[in-house]
């Protein structure tokens, strides 16, 4: 346990578990891009997928708590900025589905 401690420069268990929550949050970050590339290969043109907004959100939120708790302020101001346009865009494509149901 030591060594892991060690190679992600972390003094405590506690700490530990908070990098792999960054990683968690990294990765699920990371997949509104993978799934805004199959998407589109998938189409034969660029699309961005609903799931992106919600994959954006959910990991957006997940790394503002971590920036939170890494007392990072830089990387707090990025997510929270971040966080607030994925929720804008989830907004407008549900709007948009209410405004095709009521006219359908």
């Amino acid at each position: 346990m030591d060594k892991v401690l060690a190679f992600f420069q972390v003094h405590s268990t506690a700490e530990l578990v908070w990098v792999g929550i960054g990683l968690c949050a990294q990765l699920m970050f990371s997949m509104r891009f993978i799934l805004q590339w199959w998407a589109s290969e998938k189409e034969g043109r660029s699309v961005v997928p609903e799931t992106f907004w919600w994959f954006s959100i959910f990991g957006g939120l997940t790394l503002f708590a971590y920036a939170l708790h890494r007392g990072d302020p830089v990387f707090l101001l990025g997510q929270s900025l971040g966080v607030v346009i994925y929720a804008r865009n989830l907004w407008l494509i549900y709007a948009e589905k209410r405004c095709l149901a009521q006219e359908a």
